[in-house]
């Protein structure tokens, strides 16, 4: 049976935050999470961080699948974030909610005190959080700049930034867009971005929209230069006739006699264009291709003593298997052939005892398959008593290999092969440099990199890999174009049940492939030209 499910935007806003800085406010924000069994939750997003403010309207929403038939429990967690590093230990936390998706699906906006971890109100925090159900998947891609901005600075000039509103039922203004803002520039052109035509104004053209120009303030006491309001009809007009909209200061236009406005705004851009959701792509034909990579090196310890990494205990499971089960049963429905090339690295490896980066696990350099995860599982217990486990943990050789069929990829048409390459390691990387350079290039195809962690090894390289906490460059600098690797320490999983470490691992994946293919404007196999 077909599972009934609606996709759900949530729109998150919080007020009187507890304040956790001293000298300024705190700099929220929230992040998502989803239960997966008992007290066990996995992260799924997060919102972007507003600096200086206790009550922050969240400019990030949160798609969710909505399946009417299952109860999905929900927290949003906020922090005040003063580093750069993803961990949010090293964080103070400032409040959070838990709640079934069906609550706030059932009352479309909900407002509720935030809690404490011992249960006590968190002050008097409160968030609140509006549903929207996304029937349209289709993007407006805007360009936009100003024009002679009003200064806001006694010292140097404007640092502005926009904020698009749409207009609810009630008539009230909810956040759909913030820009980046742009220093020191009174005629500032914005990067190019897009907002989903529903959030903007629920698929009606003719629905209004309020465009706000703020000056950026590092105590979050922002200025308002301008405003206007307009609809996406008008929007489209003015971008192919190059009409300008007035940034209107109501304040300084009631004080000041001949006051005309306090800048223009040009839309250089306004497209409406169908973004293609990850089940378009899977049901239009897109073949998700699975490899494994194995980490072979000495620190895992000799398979024989029960103290390795690799020891195979008596109910027949260790770490690498148990990684290699949950992440592979998932992945496998997405694969026709159910062939999967499967590798290790850092052993020596018969006859000649050589150091090996990239063996076939069943020794066949010509046909490296294993058939289902099965076969990746018969391949490593047979590999395993043959090799000597050695060194150094060098990750370049394997991503590069499966970035060779990714290319390969990237010249067809259509959105028909993607490649996820699951690398299983206990430790700390030895070509680095290499790594990153080879993470780059592979960001630039079809192509998802997963590392999860076995061992209670340290794993900062690892996280510094996964570019969630700022973009990855090469040693060169040239900056990964997208964040393709998600990495995952197994033993934070290993009292969670068996779906929670695939859930967690394979929670971007979708996202990954989505902005591949619809960046490349790549359609599914099964649409032809329209």
């Amino acid at each position: 049976m077909a599972q009934c499910v609606t996709k759900v935007e949530l729109s998150i806003t919080c007020d009187n935050l507890l304040d956790r800085d001293v000298g300024s406010k705190s700099d929220p924000l929230c992040v998502f999470l989803i239960s997966t069994g008992e007290k066990q939750w996995i992260e799924i997003d997060r919102t972007e961080r507003v600096e200086n403010c206790l009550s922050p309207k969240f400019s990030k929403k949160f798609l969710v699948d909505y399946y009417f038939e299952q109860v999905q429990k929900l927290k949003l967690a906020i922090y005040d974030i003063d580093n750069k590093t993803i961990d949010l230990n090293d964080d103070d936390f400032l409040g959070e909610f838990e709640c079934t998706l069906g609550q706030i699906v059932s009352s479309k906006k909900l407002m509720r005190p935030l809690l404490l971890k011992n249960g006590k109100p968190a002050g008097k925090g409160t968030i609140t959080i509006f549903a929207e159900e996304v029937k349209d998947n289709r993007m407006i891609n805007f360009e936009v700049e100003a024009r002679k901005l009003d200064n806001k600075d006694f010292f140097g000039k404007s640092d502005p930034y926009l904020e698009f509103y749409k207009q609810t039922d009630d008539g009230k203004w909810q956040m759909a867009h913030r820009t980046e803002v742009i220093k020191n520039n009174l005629n500032p052109t914005w990067r190019p971005f897009k907002i989903p035509l529903h959030s903007l104004c629920n698929a009606d053209l003719q629905k209004p929209v309020k465009v706000d120009c703020y000056d950026y303030d590092d105590d979050g006491s922002h200025d308002l230069i301008g405003s206007f309001e307009t609809n996406v009809e008008k929007l489209q007009e003015a971008s192919q006739n190059s009409t300008e909209f007035e940034c209107v200061n109501v304040k300084k236009k009631e004080k000041k006699k001949n006051y005309k406005n306090s800048g223009t705004l040009r839309v250089k851009l306004c497209q409406i264009v169908k973004e293609y959701t990850f089940l378009d792509f899977i049901m239009g034909g897109c073949q998700l291709n699975f490899t494994v990579g194995v980490d072979f090196t000495g620190s895992n310890g000799d398979p024989r003593s029960p103290d390795s990494l690799h020891h195979i205990s008596p109910n027949g499971l260790n770490e690498y298997l148990m990684a290699i089960w949950s992440v592979g049963m998932v992945v496998q429905d997405y694969d026709s052939d159910k062939l999967f090339p499967a590798f290790g690295f850092g052993a020596q490896i018969p006859p000649n005892w050589q150091v090996s980066h990239e063996f076939p696990l069943n020794f066949s350099a010509d046909n490296p398959f294993c058939s289902g995860v099965q076969g990746i599982v018969d391949a490593y217990r047979n590999c395993l008593p043959q090799v000597k486990l050695y060194g150094p943990t060098n990750f370049s050789p394997i991503i590069n290999h499966v970035a060779g069929f990714g290319a390969a990829a990237a010249q067809q048409p259509a959105a028909s092969q993607y490649y996820i390459l699951l690398i299983i390691t206990d430790g700390v990387i030895t070509d680095l440099d290499d790594t990153r350079r080879a993470i780059v290039n592979a960001s630039k195809l079809p192509m998802s990199i997963i590392i999860i962690g076995v061992g209670g090894a340290d794993f900062t390289a690892m996280e510094f890999l996964d570019g969630d906490d700022g973009v990855l460059r090469s040693p060169t600098g040239e900056m990964a174009i997208r964040d393709i690797v998600q990495f995952v320490p197994f033993r934070k999983f290993q009292n969670a049940p068996k779906e929670a470490l695939a859930q967690s691992v394979l929670a971007e994946v979708p996202q990954q492939v989505v902005s591949y293919f619809n960046t490349r404007k790549l359609r599914p196999p099964n649409e032809t030209s329209t």
